[in-house]
């Protein structure tokens, strides 16, 4: 997220030499492709699961109102990319505070969108393997403002840290930090989180994988490569960004020229990466849950 058309360097470093600005930036040709597909694929995707809601009829209110929240979220943090798309190509076109509300929203989507999966992976463990269900409509809407208040909460230091820098004349809307301190919190916070989800996301679809295969009535192995796919998926997307936030944080803490060099270098290519998960949300979720929730309605009869 943050890695996206940033380079994130303290100002006691200096990165590396750029040349005069072009027409258009060839660094930022393959995260401005990948970023492109997902848009085109992400789009409709999303916009389908909302209109259509498929294999929804099956579902509790909880994960209808989940899964319609999760593909909100995707839809808000995709239809920004057209813009992020022409800034890795030809540098930011827009003000100071069209940047810092950009980045805001892209945060806030994308921290509603990884808080959901969380609440999914929790609600279908405690109601396959612990067959309890929870939450009235009351309970569901508080559950979503709850959701929404901490993603909102948890992107706010985008709105300090981002901030326009020129060079040679080449403009581009970034995080820039106040001190090696700042940049360390900052990319920690966003470590702890996302392996914080992807370790409650891992356990909860492995235990609610070993609980229908101790039952020969229950296994099936469409549930086990969905299990698979769900947790392979969001693994895949995530670490590289949040491996390439510690190496980000081992640069600032170590002071390592080469290994902070590295880590902007990079930054753009992983930091698009992680929008993909918007793209293939609709199909991990939506289109694909229906083998999911027979599961749930037999093992709650």
């Amino acid at each position: 997220m943050e890695q996206l058309n940033s380079t994130v360097v303290p100002s006691n470093f200096s990165s590396p030499g750029h040349p005069p600005a072009p027409s258009w930036d060839s660094r930022g040709l393959v995260p401005a492709m990948v970023l492109s597909v997902c848009f085109l694929l992400g789009v409709p995707g999303n916009i389908a699961v909302i209109i259509l809601r498929p294999n929804w009829q099956h579902l509790s209110s909880l994960s209808q109102s989940l899964m319609l929240n999760l593909a909100v979220s995707d839809l808000l943090c995709l239809l920004t990319l057209p813009l992020w798309i022409y800034t890795l190509l030809y540098g930011w076109i827009l003000g100071l505070v069209t940047c810092k509300l950009l980045a805001y929203l892209i945060y806030c989507s994308i921290y509603s969108s990884m808080l959901t999966v969380t609440v999914l992976s929790i609600q279908r463990y405690l109601l396959v393997v612990r067959l309890q269900k929870f939450f009235d409509q009351g309970g569901r809407r508080r559950l979503l403002v709850l959701l929404w208040l901490v993603a909102i909460i948890l992107s706010i230091p985008v709105l300090v840290v981002r901030q326009l820098t020129t060079d040679r004349q080449w403009i581009t809307c970034h995080a820039v930090f106040s001190s090696e301190a700042q940049q360390v919190a900052v990319l920690l916070s966003e470590t702890l989180i996302g392996f914080a989800s992807i370790s409650v996301v891992a356990f909860a679809y492995l235990s609610l994988k070993r609980k229908v295969n101790q039952d020969a009535f229950f296994n099936n192995p469409q549930t086990t490569k969905l299990v698979t796919t769900i947790i392979v998926t969001y693994f895949v997307l995530w670490v590289p960004y949040l491996i390439l936030n510690m190496l980000g944080v081992a640069a600032v803490s170590s002071r390592s020229e080469g290994l902070l060099e590295f880590y902007v270098e990079s930054s753009s290519i992983v930091g698009a990466l992680t929008f993909v998960n918007s793209c293939v949300n609709p199909l991990l979720y939506a289109f694909a849950s229906r083998n999911m929730c027979t599961i749930c309605q037999k093992r709650a009869h």
